[in-house]
Formats: C-alpha cells, sequence, structure tokens
C-alpha cells in the first residue's frame, strides 16, 4: 500500500493551464451531451415507436414494458463495458479506448435506424434491437475518460461544488434536443410517415452527434498536456479485479448513494412518457414540450446547486434532496393523476428536485475512493448506480401502476429515497473510517 512518501505531488497548475480548464469543461459538456442525446432518443423511441414498429405482437402495455426492459439492457451492459474497454486502455491507450468505444456507440445507433419492423423480420428484429441496444451500454462504460474526476480534482478551492455540476449539464440538455427533435418530426409528418420513416432521423442525428464529441475529446484525451494531468492527479485505470477486491465495499455502497437520484432521473422523463403514451396516446407530443420546460427548469436548479453545495457540502444537500424526493414520492401519485396541469407540475417540481440532487450525485461518489483506485472505481461506481437506480426504474414503475396504480410507482420512489438516506450515513462512516486508517487517502 502507497505511504505518503510516495504519493505523486499534485499539479502545480501550469499543465492546467497549457490545457486550459476551459476545453476540459466544453469537451466534457460536449461529450456528456452526446451521450445522453442517444440515450433519450432511445427512451423516447421506446415509447412512440417500438411498441408498435418491433414489439406489434403484443398489447399496447405490454409492447411498452418490452420496450422499457430492452432500455434496462443498456445500463446492464455497462459493467461489461467498462471491463473491457478498460482493459483496452491499458494496454494501447486512452485514444484507442474512446475511440473504439464511441465506434461502437455511434455503430449500435445507426444501427436502429436500419431496423426492419416485426412484420418484415419476427424475431430477428427483437434480437436485433436487443443486440444493438447491448451494444450502446457496452460502448457508455468504456466511453468514461474521467475528466469528470480530473474536474473535482483541480476545482479551484470553495469550488468543487460548481465543477461537479458541470459533467451533468449534458443530461438536460440532451433531453431538451431529443424532445425538440421528436417533436419536429410529429409534428411535420402525418403519423405513418413517422411510423414508416421519420422516427430513424433522431438516430442519424445521434450517429453525427457522436462523431463531433469523439473529436472534441479526443482533441484532449491524446494530448500530452492532458496525460500529464491524469499521470499527476493519479488517476490511472487499474485492473478490474483488483479494484473490485480493495473497494468492493465502497463500490457497492456508492453505487446507491445516488439511488434516490438517478431513480427520480427516469421517474420524471420516461416512466410518465409511458404511462402517458398508454393513457392517452394524442398528448404525447404536448408532454414532450412540458419536459422540454421541466428540462430548463432542471438545468436551472442543476447550476444552482453547484453553489448550494460550495455553502453547505455536497454530502448535506444530497441529504436534504433524498428527503426532499422522499416527499415528492408520496405526493407526486395525486398530482400526476390531476390531467394536463398536474402533468406539468409533477415534471416541473420534479426536475427541479432532480437538478439539485443530479448536480452533485456523481462527485460525492468519487471521493469515496482511494486515490490510485480513483479512476477504475468511479467508472465502475457509476455503471452500477446507472443500472440499480435508473436501469429498471421505467419497466418497474410502469408494471406496478398498471397491476397496482399510481401510488405503487410513489412507492418504489420513495424506497430509493430511503436507500440513499442509509447509504450517505454508511458512505461518510466509511471515509471516516479509510482517513484514520491510510494516511495516502485524499
Amino acid at each position: 500500500m502507497a505511504d505518503a512518501a510516495t504519493t505523486p505531488p499534485k499539479p502545480s497548475g501550469d499543465h492546467v493551464e497549457q490545457v486550459e480548464r476551459s476545453d476540459i469543461d466544453i469537451g466534457e459538456i460536449i461529450g456528456r451531451t452526446s451521450e445522453f442525446f442517444d440515450f433519450f432518443v432511445f427512451a423516447i423511441a421506446a415509447v412512440l415507436v417500438f411498441p408498435r414498429f418491433v414489439f406489434s405482437f403484443a398489447s399496447p402495455v405490454d409492447g411498452v414494458l418490452y420496450s422499457f426492459a430492452v432500455l434496462a439492457l443498456g445500463f446492464m451492459a455497462r459493467p461489461v463495458g467498462t471491463i473491457i474497454f478498460t482493459e483496452i486502455g491499458r494496454r494501447y491507450g486512452q485514444g484507442v479506448k474512446l475511440t473504439a468505444a464511441l465506434f461502437l456507440l455511434g455503430m449500435s445507433t445507426v444501427a436502429i435506424s436500419f431496423l426492419p419492423s416485426f412484420e418484415q423480420e419476427g424475431w430477428l428484429t427483437v434480437a436485433s434491437l436487443c443486440l444493438f441496444r447491448m451494444g450502446q451500454g457496452a460502448a457508455l462504460g468504456g466511453a468514461w475518460d474521467g475528466m469528470s474526476s480530473l474536474l473535482a480534482l483541480h476545482a479551484p478551492e470553495g469550488q468543487k461544488g460548481r465543477y461537479a455540476t458541470l459533467p451533468q449539464i449534458g443530461a438536460p440538455i440532451g433531453l431538451i434536443l431529443a424532445s425538440g427533435l421528436f417533436i419536429f418530426l410529429r409534428s411535420s409528418l402525418s403519423e405513418e410517415e413517422f411510423r414508416s420513416f421519420g422516427w430513424r432521423y433522431p438516430f442519424f442525428v445521434a450517429f453525427a452527434i457522436n462523431v463531433v464529441a469523439l473529436f472534441a475529446r479526443l482533441r484532449l484525451v491524446v494530448s500530452d498536456e492532458f496525460k500529464m494531468l491524469f499521470s499527476e492527479s493519479d488517476l490511472h485505470a487499474r485492473p478490474v479485479l483488483e479494484t473490485i477486491r480493495e473497494e468492493w465495499l465502497n463500490i457497492i455502497i456508492g453505487a446507491f448513494t445516488p439511488l434516490a437520484t438517478l431513480a427520480l432521473f427516469h421517474m420524471v422523463t420516461v416512466f410518465p412518457l409511458g404511462w402517458i403514451y398508454l393513457q392517452s396516446p394524442g398528448d404525447v407530443t404536448a408532454f414532450l414540450a412540458i419536459e422540454i420546460i421541466g428540462a430548463l427548469f432542471g438545468l436551472g436548479t442543476l447550476i444552482a446547486s453547484g453553489f448550494i453545495a460550495d455553502q453547505i457540502g455536497r454530502r448535506t444537500l444530497l441529504t436534504y434532496c433524498a428527503a426532499g424526493i422522499a416527499l415528492y414520492a408520496i405526493v407526486s401519485p395525486m398530482i400526476l393523476s390531476l390531467g394536463r396541469s398536474g402533468e406539468a407540475l409533477y415534471v416541473i417540481i420534479g426536475f427541479s428536485l432532480l437538478g439539485l440532487s443530479f448536480g452533485q450525485s456523481s462527485g460525492a461518489v468519487a471521493t469515496g475512493f482511494a486515490p490510485r483506485n480513483r479512476y477504475t472505481a468511479s467508472n465502475l461506481t457509476a455503471d452500477l448506480s446507472w443500472m440499480f437506480g435508473a436501469g429498471f426504474a421505467p419497466f418497474v414503475a410502469l408494471y406496478l401502476t398498471e397491476h397496482l396504480g399510481l401510488w405503487s410507482a410513489g412507492a418504489y420512489l420513495l424506497s430509493g429515497a430511503i436507500c440513499t438516506l442509509v447509504s450517505l450515513i454508511v458512505f461518510r462512516r466509511r471515509q471516516e473510517e479509510r482517513r484514520s486508517q491510510d494516511s495516502s487517502w485524499r
């Protein structure tokens, strides 16, 4: 185990100036926006397209549930992608790793746009959709470039909360772009034209954005200054099995720390879209417009979360947010059942809470590991957090709603808030123990 004498020094700041912070900020925002745009394009298509195009053999409810199950496959594949691409990065470098991961992401995404209908190819269409979705998930696991950890380590004193929000800004931007594109297509094309070919265009756009994001991120990742920053910050890709052996308990606890946040992420975006589609298909386009408004509120509170966290602390803010999410979980089923005004209120309140908590969720997890494990452990923890917190949320919430009523979806979200509160307490104690036992931990 490394001691304080062998710990690499922190960067003096010269390298940070050579690779300007603004370049890292912009590169991270572009990369995360691309990833979230990909995600929301698939998620919206999982409601508007796949139930009738791929799962036409099923009832409307089952068709959406099957689509949400395929959506979850992407999150299940992320840890597998992390394992594979981490080894590629260790052997051939970050540039090769990132290029291969984003190439897989782009190819998987554009391949979905060429899918035939179930009537044309039957179960081959279903199998292809599952395969391409798993390709997207594995690619996202491999696309982790460590820039969020780098930003956290080099944030100016007293501004760590603000810097923690930068990678998260891509989520509301990605949702706004994806929703706006689907609104445009649904408004410009007839229902038959949209179902025949219109839905394919967002996947082409996602592919184009991936190409732009690849070059923007490669420009940083392959630079000598960027590599020096990673080396001096002790951000190295370690073998996955070694990292798990040393950090397994922290990884598990860390994976459940943002559970409420990531469950809420899908409870205000994907789940209500599916529920409204089943209740009133004609209102889906209007609800996408409401989600754009909600995303703007979320973007505002996400930025505000950085300033608040710098005043009261990130974990304190997450604790308050988890309590707020618990309260929201109790009242949200009643709000959502109030019609169009209730839907708008549900989305705006939900996104406002989501922005406050999502803005700081990754920063709280990344600081819980020994420096030598931070890069790989943060990647694995993020994968597991998304899988447990968000991956199954739309499927479980819709299934419970259809069988037990809206109150059960609220109860599901409430359970996530409780898990987060417990994890925050345990995680804080683990950190205190690590500090007292390992002098190299920082």
